[in-house]
């Protein structure tokens, strides 16, 4: 007898709760890459994304659902897009709100994304594709993670990363 697998276009499981995970983009470059980052939070259950500078979004590539537009009642958690100009104002203030931020960057004190234990409730600052996280920012960060990388070039693309460090937060806080 053949065992047959079906196509499952919908998640394993619901969250018992809201993820904490406020994920903060710096300006990026490509509407492309922000687009991405967009649809990988959206999977990952994220409700909150902040876009700084003057971001576009191509909903093609987001993949947003116009139905989670149209009701708040929709059974999946609704992704939040929010648009600031700069982006220090904005740490400072999730930081007095109590969110402990934490930087996507390769920096001297980095800690490796596979030993790091991510805060429930957390900030996650996404630099720009070229700079980085620049110094006035890291300066505002509780901590840096970074992903390994194994070759050339010596980082992943911003999206890339961004999708691998939400998968990481995910398998830490597997339910919301």
């Amino acid at each position: 007898m053949t065992e047959f697998m079906h196509q499952r276009h919908k998640p394993l499981a619901s969250l018992d709760r809201d993820r904490e995970l406020v994920l903060v983009c710096a300006p990026l470059r490509s509407n492309v890459n922000l687009s991405r980052i967009v649809r990988a939070a959206s999977c990952s259950g994220i409700t909150r994304l902040i876009a700084c500078g003057n971001p576009k979004i191509d909903a093609e590539i987001a993949r947003l659902d116009p139905r989670q537009r149209e009701s708040p009642h929709h059974e999946m958690p609704q992704l939040t897009i929010e648009v600031r100009r700069s982006l220090l104002p904005l740490l400072k203030k999730l930081k007095a709100d109590g969110y402990p931020l934490v930087g996507l960057e390769q920096t001297t004190n980095s800690h490796n994304i596979h030993d790091y234990a991510f805060p429930r409730r957390v900030g996650l600052v996404i630099g720009n594709e070229r700079l980085g996280l620049t110094a006035d920012i890291l300066a505002v960060l509780d901590s840096t993670v970074e992903i390994p990388v194994y070759g050339l070039p010596y980082s992943f693309n911003v999206a890339t990363a961004t999708s691998m460090a939400l998968f990481e937060y995910c398998r830490q806080f597997p339910r919301g």
